[in-house]
C-alpha cells in the first residue's frame, strides 16, 4: 500500500488570507508566546516561592522563642512567610511601646494588634500568588473566541467572493476558507495549552495559598503562647 502524505504550507495559507484574517492570526501567535512565557515564569515563581517558604519554617521552627529573635529575621520580607513573621512581631512590639509610653500592661491588645497585622500581611501575599492568573485566564477564555471571530469572518469573505464573482472556484472560495480555518487552529493552539497550564497553576496557587493560611494560623498560635 502506498501512503501519501500532503504537507500544508502554513505560510502560504497565511498570505492567502486577507488581513483580518492576518491580523487575528498574528494577534493569537503574540497571545501564544505571552501565555506561555506567563505559564513557565509562573511556574518557576510558585516552586521557588514554596521553597524559601519552607526552609524560613523549619528555620523558625527550631527556635525556642520567636519574639526575641534578631532584627535580621524581619528582613525577609521578599518570602512569604517571612513577610507575616515580620508583620507580626513589628505589630506585637510597637503594641507593646504603646502600652509601656500609657503606662499599662495589655497582653491582650498586642495579641490583636498582632493577629491584624497577620490578616493583612496574608491578605497581600495571596494577591501575590495569584498575580497573572487573571491574565492568564483571559487567554484561556478569549482566545477560542478570537479564532471563533476569524472562521466567521472567513467564512463570510468567501460567500462575499461567490457573490461577486458569480463563481464557486477554488480560487474564489480559498482566501476566505484560508483564514476561516487558519484562525480556528490559531484560536485551539493557544487556548488547549494555555487551559491546561492555568488548571496546573490554579491547583499550586490553591495549595500555597492553604500552607500559607495553615503558617499564618500556627504563627499567631505561638505568639499568643510564648505573650502570655
Amino acid at each position: 500500500m502506498t501512503l501519501f502524505f500532503a504537507t500544508v504550507n502554513i505560510w502560504e495559507v497565511f498570505v492567502r488570507c486577507d488581513i483580518v484574517g492576518q491580523t487575528i492570526t498574528v494577534g493569537l501567535a503574540i497571545a501564544s508566546i505571552i501565555a506561555w512565557a506567563v505559564m513557565i515564569g509562573k511556574r518557576n515563581e510558585l516552586a521557588n516561592l514554596r521553597y524559601l517558604n519552607m526552609a524560613f519554617e523549619q528555620h523558625i521552627r527550631d527556635q525556642r522563642t520567636l519574639l526575641d529573635l534578631p532584627e535580621s529575621y524581619r528582613n525577609k520580607r521578599s518570602i512569604p512567610y517571612g513577610d507575616l513573621f515580620a508583620d507580626a512581631i513589628e505589630a506585637y512590639d510597637r503594641a507593646g511601646a504603646i502600652n509601656e509610653q500609657k503606662g499599662i500592661d495589655d497582653p491582650r491588645a498586642r495579641l490583636q494588634q498582632s493577629e491584624n497585622a497577620i490578616q493583612r500581611a496574608l491578605a497581600r501575599q495571596i494577591l501575590r500568588y495569584e498575580s497573572s492568573m487573571i491574565f492568564l485566564a483571559s487567554i484561556v477564555s478569549g482566545a477560542p473566541f478570537l479564532g471563533l471571530l476569524g472562521t466567521v469572518w472567513g467564512v463570510m469573505e468567501a460567500f462575499s467572493s461567490v457573490a461577486t464573482q458569480q463563481t464557486a472556484s477554488i480560487a474564489t472560495l480559498a482566501p476566505g476558507v484560508s483564514a476561516a480555518l487558519l484562525t480556528t487552529i490559531a484560536g485551539l493552539v493557544v487556548a488547549i495549552p494555555s487551559v491546561f497550564g492555568y488548571n496546573y497553576l490554579l491547583g499550586n496557587t490553591k495549595q500555597l495559598i492553604t500552607e500559607l493560611e495553615n503558617y499564618a494560623s500556627s504563627l499567631a498560635d505561638r505568639i499568643e503562647l510564648e505573650g502570655k
